[in-house]
């Protein structure tokens, strides 16, 4: 759909109280084998900024319908399609994207990878999937060579993941569906971030 190449990376093991850490000491003595990863030379680039996206618009479950391959819908493409270029007018950019692999994330990749001329590598990361694992969403990310990552799940995931990656365990950030968050990481991935912006489509 996008010319995205989408690639696919590990499995994930559920998200669960055990990491819904809280703000110090829990959440350094917890997450300390993570926030401890240094940068060097001859390491990937430090990601010094993600984005944290919820899925677009997608067609609604019912009966006989499979969660997993509920598609987005042609109005929630267009909406997502439009709020996306109305980012990257702003100054977004991503250099590659993890999604979930259910196919209203996925999908919502594609549209994000598209909205930018350099189209960035798509990556199915199971981690991704509802439930989410935030210790293999900071392994993965600090595996990838690339400044700016975003990634694609679902609510309530990625509330919680916006809380984690900010340095509050105890924190759900409310998304609403296409939402996205813009968090700037100065100490790289692992480590308390400053949430910059949450943008919706009333800005388009």
């Amino acid at each position: 759909m996008s010319g995205a190449n989408v690639r696919r990376w590990g499995m994930g093991t559920p998200f669960t109280d055990e990491y819904r850490h809280q703000r110090n000491p829990a959440y350094d003595t917890q997450l300390a084998p993570v926030a401890g990863r240094t940068h060097n030379p001859s390491m990937p680039q430090l990601t010094t900024h993600l984005y944290i996206v919820r899925h677009a618009w997608a067609e609604e479950p019912g009966p006989g319908i499979d969660d997993h391959a509920r598609p987005l819908t042609k109005k929630g493409r267009k909406r997502f399609a439009a709020m996306m270029k109305r980012l990257r007018k702003a100054g977004m950019q991503v250099d590659v994207i993890a999604t979930s692999p259910l196919t209203r994330a996925l999908e919502t990749a594609e549209l994000l990878a598209a909205a930018f001329d350099d189209v960035p590598a798509v990556e199915v990361v199971d981690a991704l999937a509802p439930a989410s694992n935030w210790p293999a969403l900071v392994e993965w990310t600090t595996q990838q060579d690339a400044a700016r990552v975003a990634w694609v799940g679902h609510m309530p995931c990625v509330g919680r993941l916006v809380g984690l990656t900010i340095g509050d365990g105890s924190a759900s950030i409310r998304m609403q569906k296409g939402a996205v968050a813009s968090i700037r990481l100065d100490d790289g991935p692992g480590h308390p971030g400053e949430l910059e912006w949450l943008a919706t489509d009333d800005i388009v």
